[in-house]
């Protein structure tokens, strides 16, 4: 939400909300409590998180300088509509997540925000019966591409919008054309596929192997047959 001409901010708990700010501005959020999720999957996130903080912070003070003034090449929309720059701290973190994701080796200094190969289609195969689960899209065609891939669990098939319940399964460090199997990868993220009728999202999205930057990915979705 945006604050209006009555509220202009607030901080702390209101009933079941929390009021607060940061560099984007003000905002009003639902009031969770935050789980604790103790799985491998987790685990390898929150390393990786700790080793680029400290990696932040081991930075000279021209090094991050240079991380918050490349922000405006990394604009992102919001769901206003607005543009908005990330941090310094946010940027670095985000690109070097990927890079540190694909076997990379961490970026001290920010990369250009050059513009990477899109996804070629997106077809998707999925099976119940027999446990089957797999993807046909020609992901990247640079030599510099790796990919990242997304799943949901398995949902109604009615749904039509699923992008809130995309999850990162897994990532690949080269160029993929044709059909790559994504079962392993689904069971050990979300356990065992739905059953029949129900339907699952995948979202491939191009990567920078040595930049961290995202490329635009596209999603499909299959209902799984029996």
């Amino acid at each position: 939400m945006k604050f209006g001409a009555i509220v202009i901010g607030g901080r702390g708990k209101i009933g079941g909300h929390v009021a607060s700010a940061n560099k984007a501005g003000a905002y009003l959020r639902t009031k969770t409590s935050p789980v604790n999720p103790s799985s491998g999957f987790q685990a390898g996130v929150r390393n990786r998180l700790t080793t680029i903080s400290q990696s932040w912070r081991g930075l000279t003070q021209a090094q991050r300088n240079a991380w918050n003034g490349a922000v405006s090449q990394f604009q992102k929309t919001d769901i206003f509509g607005d543009l908005k720059n990330p941090s310094g701290f946010s940027l670095f973190v985000r690109l070097n997540t990927n890079v540190l994701l694909l076997g990379g080796t961490l970026l001290t200094t920010p990369p250009h925000a050059t513009a990477l190969d899109q996804v070629s289609g997106c077809a998707l195969t999925y099976t119940s019966g027999t446990p089957a689960l797999s993807v046909a899209s020609t992901v990247v065609s640079g030599t510099d591409h790796g990919y990242k891939v997304f799943a949901t669990p398995p949902l109604q098939q009615g749904i039509q919008f699923a992008k809130n319940q995309l999850r990162l399964i897994g990532s690949g460090t080269s160029a993929v054309s044709g059909t790559f199997d994504i079962l392993s990868l689904y069971t050990a993220r979300f356990g065992a596929v739905g059953a029949v009728g129900s339907k699952i999202f995948v979202k491939i999205v191009p990567v920078g192997h040595g930049s961290g930057v995202e490329g635009t990915g596209v999603i499909c979705s299959a209902i799984a047959a029996a």
